[in-house]
């Protein structure tokens, strides 16, 4: 099994002999699980990184030197020693409507049980671990069918399986993000979320930009105006925004609507978005992957970056991967059978 020389884990050992964790990203989006190993010490070989959308490819390459291309997982085949997939929530909510019975032609159709395919082409060989990131949705009443079906698939690929809902505030971000985690381990023990290792939030402030004046970032249009909380009337059935105090809301691709992450109450007087900036450092990376990934996606001058902020919206915090990363490889669950 895989042990770890100390407690900051910069060395792996399976069988007495210095290795290299192999991972496999599925939807890998901007890389948020590789950012968790670097951040960690965790010597790693990312074997490789499926993803369709071109921006986001983009991204990653700039972050981690590469030059990967556009590609779909439908087909694909590799043995990583750890495999992280979070299949778009659209697809999973459309998934979890359309399941009926035992119908495999229309699971299929979903890019979730695309996942279940790779694991299966593999043969004897499987990753010895599965992490899947997905909205806390997944677990209401009319998609929790589709949820215990991929449950029940992977126990039969033989696969323990344990999940629980993990808020980033509690892994030292002062973001209200809560997402349902689900570690899956080959013929292994449980997932002990108990664990992982709690934080106390940082304070706000650490992540916000000082002087945010660029005319963009200022709230000026009358449909988000009219959500302040002082110009709802009490009988309106809408949701107001919500002000930013000592943490925000879950990041969401996009910030100029309602509800979003919240909007933050300048000094003298009117509101303002989080910037693309801040809205990646509350995802968890820091201002050289920012800086990175702004030449690589530069939009336009005067104008809100939507790429960067649907890509950070669509992440997965990496200090929450950090917390599991530590927990999975100090506990020996990752060697491959």
């Amino acid at each position: 099994m895989i042990s770890c020389r100390n407690s900051t884990l910069e060395t792996i050992y399976y069988r007495g002999v210095l290795m290299i964790i192999k991972i496999l990203e599925l939807f890998g989006g901007i890389g948020a699980p590789r950012k968790a190993l670097v951040n960690l010490g965790i010597d790693h070989k990312a074997i490789d990184y499926v993803e369709i959308d071109e921006k986001a490819v983009r991204t990653y390459n700039a972050l981690y030197d590469l030059r990967h291309k556009p590609q779909t997982i439908t087909g694909y085949n590799l043995k990583p020693d750890i495999m992280v997939h979070g299949s778009p929530c659209q697809d999973f909510s459309r998934a979890g409507q359309r399941l009926g019975g035992n119908d495999e032609d229309k699971t299929r159709s979903s890019l979730m049980w695309e996942t279940l395919k790779i694991i299966e082409n593999m043969g004897d060989w499987r990753p010895g671990v599965v992490i899947w990131e997905n909205v806390k949705g997944v677990l209401d009443r009319d998609m929790y069918h589709s949820f215990s079906r991929y449950l029940g698939k992977m126990n039969d690929l033989g696969y323990t399986n344990s999940y629980k809902v993990l808020n980033a505030m509690d892994y030292g971000i002062p973001q209200q993000r809560e997402r349902v985690f689900t570690i899956s381990t080959l013929q292994g023990a449980p997932f002990d979320f108990s664990q992982t290792r709690a934080k106390p939030v940082r304070l706000i402030s650490e992540f916000l930009e000082e002087n945010v004046t660029e005319p963009q970032y200022q709230i000026t249009i009358p449909s988000m105006l009219n959500r302040l909380p002082e110009n709802m009337s009490k009988n309106s059935t809408y949701r107001s925004l919500d002000i930013i105090d000592d943490h925000c809301w879950t990041i969401s691709t996009r910030q100029d609507r309602c509800p979003n992450a919240g909007v933050i109450q300048k000094p003298n007087g009117g509101y303002r978005y989080l910037t693309e900036r801040e809205c990646w450092r509350l995802m968890g990376f820091d201002d050289d992957d920012f800086d990175e990934v702004l030449r690589a996606n530069p939009g336009r001058k005067g104008y809100r970056n939507a790429t960067l902020y649907s890509q950070a919206g669509n992440s997965i915090v990496v200090d929450v991967l950090e917390a599991i990363f530590e927990v999975l490889l100090m506990n020996e669950t990752t060697a491959a059978v």
